[in-house]
């Protein structure tokens, strides 16, 4: 009950990296790696003289427990939103455990809340259910995330500086490229500009004293290893690349991207000494090294809300006009509004595609290959797959590889399962990062 009794509004995040999400249709619950999306957020409501609680989602419904079959014949029941008639009702009320840093959450009739995994529709789906095997006890284990407490280290700041676990700052380099770490705190690239991203919790932009955004590429830091290269840019359109969570810890910060890395920075041999990148810390020895204190230069007026500051126009964010160019198997378009339309067919088994087969498409507003699969992911329901093209000269599927080509191509993709034959032997030749 502790994770609970200090956050107003909390995340959950599942054995799988994936956040508990309230659909749209005000009724459906899943998992999703959208960790900006305001369908994450819960309130937390303890129930009065017990030690249960009832999860409000962000449409104002309730997570609850009910007593129909996920599937028929299974042990699974469904999860669903609901609205009430009173809060005296069971279903809406969870019994959090504690187990070690997670937490399980049991339901009126001693089930768990669990994030199943596997092939559709388990995929992504939550039920209310008892592990039966160990490969499953993991599934009903829960990250607790509180998301108010952080964001009030931003709320009213205008500019601040990014204190390392190493007494460095994060630095924005004069050559408007690198991004590094250093003593000197008084340096004009030591400052950073806050914005707010408008619609998601805890979300920032940071952009440096030359108003170049602070920015996670898909660039290996080296190849071979799993950092990757953090970097100054301005984008064309303000994506989800020069987004951070601001996520609490203590009187510091960890800054985590859409997809789950978290803003590092290294120690240790040149080249990495004060270098930063973003990753997932694997050794307790190097935990510490994604933690950052915040020191506050300047605050908003008493006038200026961090709303209205992130809804400045900038040039970033205007229409543009964009030259037609030639691309292999690609149409051209002449203006880009918001994001760019990206076509796909699912290939089967052995990377075979039917030529009338319907082709289906979404909107993508990021510019990396690695954002792209993680989208195709929550669209097709696999979790792990390879974005590929087809070569006009001899037919054979390649994989795109980290940037994507310029906004003005319409992408026609194929997308292979990473399970099929034709995904293993992808990776057999080497040919998938």
């Amino acid at each position: 009950m502790e994770f609970f009794t200090k956050a107003r509004a909390i995340k959950l995040r599942s054995h799988n990296n994936k956040y508990l999400v309230a659909d749209d249709d005000q009724k459906t619950i899943r998992q999703s790696r959208n960790v900006s999306s305001t369908k994450s957020r819960w309130i937390v409501e303890p129930v009065d003289g017990g030690s249960s609680i009832r999860l409000k989602s962000c449409h104002g419904f309730y997570l609850t427990a009910t007593c129909e079959s996920f599937l028929l014949g299974m042990t699974g029941n469904k999860v669903i939103q609901s609205q009430p008639a009173s809060f005296k009702e069971f279903p809406i009320e969870w019994t959090p455990k504690r187990v070690g840093t997670k937490v399980e959450l049991r339901s009126f009739i001693g089930k768990f809340l669990r994030a199943n995994g596997g092939p559709p529709p388990w995929r992504n789906s939550v039920t209310h259910d008892e592990p039966h095997m160990n490969s499953t006890m993991n599934w009903v284990l829960w990250d607790v995330e509180p998301i108010e407490e952080a964001i009030n280290l931003f709320e009213n700041a205008k500019a601040v500086r990014l204190l390392s676990h190493h007494g460095k700052y994060l630095h924005a380099e004069e050559d408007e490229e690198s991004i590094t770490q250093d003593r000197d705190g008084s340096s004009k690239t030591a400052r950073w500009t806050v914005e707010f991203v408008p619609g998601a919790d805890n979300m920032i932009r940071l952009k440096s004293y030359n108003n170049k955004y602070l920015t996670a590429s898909n660039i290996p830091f080296y190849l071979g290893l799993s950092g990757r290269k953090v970097v100054q840019t301005v984008p064309h359109r303000l994506d989800s690349s020069v987004e951070w969570e601001a996520i609490h810890e203590g009187n510091k910060v960890k800054l985590r991207t859409l997809y789950g890395q978290f803003l590092r920075a290294n120690n240790g041999l040149p080249h990495w000494r004060n270098s930063v990148t973003h990753d997932i810390p694997r050794r307790s020895s190097t935990q510490g090294w994604i933690l950052w204190s915040v020191d506050i230069l300047d605050i908003l007026p008493k006038s200026t809300s961090p709303q209205e500051i992130s809804n400045n126009e900038t040039p970033s964010t205007k229409i543009r006009e964009e030259q037609v160019v030639e691309f292999p198997q690609a149409q051209t378009q002449t203006k880009i509004v918001d994001g760019r339309t990206i076509y796909y067919k699912i290939a089967d088994e052995s990377g075979n595609i039917e030529d009338e087969g319907e082709e289906m498409s979404f909107t993508f507003r990021g510019n990396g290959v690695e954002e792209l699969s993680r989208q195709l992911e929550e669209e097709i329901g696999i979790e792990d797959l390879i974005v590929c093209c087809r070569n006009p000269l001899n037919g054979k599927l390649f994989p795109l590889m980290l940037q994507l080509p310029p906004t003005t191509i319409v992408l026609h993709l194929i997308v292979v399962p990473a399970d099929s034959k034709v995904g293993r032997d992808l990776e057999r030749l080497g040919m998938v990062l």
